[in-house]
C-alpha cells in the first residue's frame, strides 16, 4: 500500500487536474451542482453494483469516479467563495471527533449499539428537532424505510425480539388479505406498504440488508431469464410463442447452473 505522503500527493494531483478541467474544458466549465447531481447518483449506484459483485477492481474505479464528483462540488463551492475542499474535510473531521467521544474524550461505551445511540443523542444536542431529519427525502423508498427504522432504534424505539417483528409481519399480511378481499385499491396499497415496511424491519433483526437482498434476487432473476431467452433463441422460437410449460423447462435448467 502507498505511504501517507504518496496518498496526499495523489489527492493533490486530482485537485490540480480539477483546476485545469474547470478552466480549460468546455464541458467541465459549464457544469453546476444541479447538472452534476443526477450523474453523482448514477456513479453511487455503479459503486454499489461493484460492491455487490465483489469486483474490487471496479470498486477502485467507481470510487475514483465518485471522488471526482466530490472534488468537483468543492471546486464549484470555492468559485462562489462558499467553501472549498479544506472546509469540507475539516467539517467532517470536526463532526467525527465530536461524535466519537469514546475515542476523543472520556466517554465509555460497551458495544457498537451504544456507539450508535450516542451518535443519535449528539445529533439532537446539535439542534436537530427529530432523529428522522437525517433521512434524505429523495432516498428510494426501500432504503428510506431501512434508514428510518435504524434511526428510531438509536433512541430506543424498537422491538425487543425478532419473533415480535415476525408476528407483526403476519398481522400485516392478514390485514392486506382483508383489503384484497374487499377490493379497495387505496387500502390495498396502504396495507401492502405496511407489509413491506414490516418485512424490512424483520430483515434488520436478521442482520440482512434488504436493499442488497432484493438486488441479489434481481440479479439472479435476470441471469435465469436471459438463459431462458438464449435457449429460446437456439430453438428459433420467440418467447411469446412458447407455452409456460416450455419456458419452465429452461427456467429449471437455469436454476441448476
Amino acid at each position: 500500500m502507498n505511504t501517507r505522503q504518496t496518498q496526499l500527493k495523489a489527492f493533490e494531483r486530482l485537485l490540480d487536474i480539477m483546476d485545469d478541467l474547470r478552466e480549460k474544458c468546455p464541458w467541465d466549465k459549464k457544469q453546476t451542482m444541479q447538472t452534476l447531481r443526477h450523474l453523482t447518483i448514477e456513479e453511487t449506484y455503479e459503486l454499489g453494483d461493484a460492491i455487490l459483485d465483489n469486483d474490487l477492481i471496479e470498486v477502485k474505479k467507481e470510487l475514483g469516479d465518485l471522488m471526482l464528483h466530490l472534488v468537483f462540488y468543492a471546486k464549484i463551492g470555492s468559485e462562489t467563495n462558499d467553501f472549498d475542499i479544506a472546509d469540507v474535510c475539516n467539517e467532517i473531521c470536526d463532526k467525527l471527533i465530536h461524535r466519537h467521544p469514546h475515542i476523543y474524550s472520556d466517554t465509555v461505551v460497551k458495544d457498537e449499539e451504544e456507539v450508535k445511540q450516542n451518535w443519535e443523542k449528539l445529533k439532537l444536542k446539535e439542534g436537530r428537532k427529530s432523529v428522522l431529519e437525517g433521512v434524505p427525502k429523495s432516498l428510494p423508498a426501500l432504503v428510506k424505510a431501512s434508514r428510518i427504522q435504524d434511526k428510531v432504534k438509536g433512541v430506543g424505539f424498537d422491538w425487543e425480539e425478532s419473533n415480535q417483528v415476525w408476528d407483526k409481519v403476519q398481522e400485516e399480511l392478514e390485514e392486506l388479505q382483508v383489503e384484497v378481499a374487499a377490493g379497495d385499491q387505496d387500502k390495498m396499497e396502504g396495507e401492502f406498504g405496511d407489509v413491506l415496511f414490516s418485512m424490512i424491519n424483520y430483515a434488520r433483526f436478521l442482520n440482512i440488508n434488504p436493499e442488497d437482498a432484493l438486488e441479489r434476487t434481481n440479479k439472479k432473476f435476470i441471469k435465469r431469464f436471459q438463459y431462458l431467452e438464449s435457449k429460446a433463441g437456439e430453438l428459433g422460437k420467440p418467447l411469446m410463442d412458447m407455452t409456460l410449460a416450455e419456458m419452465d423447462i429452461f427456467w429449471e435448467e437455469a436454476k441448476k447452473l
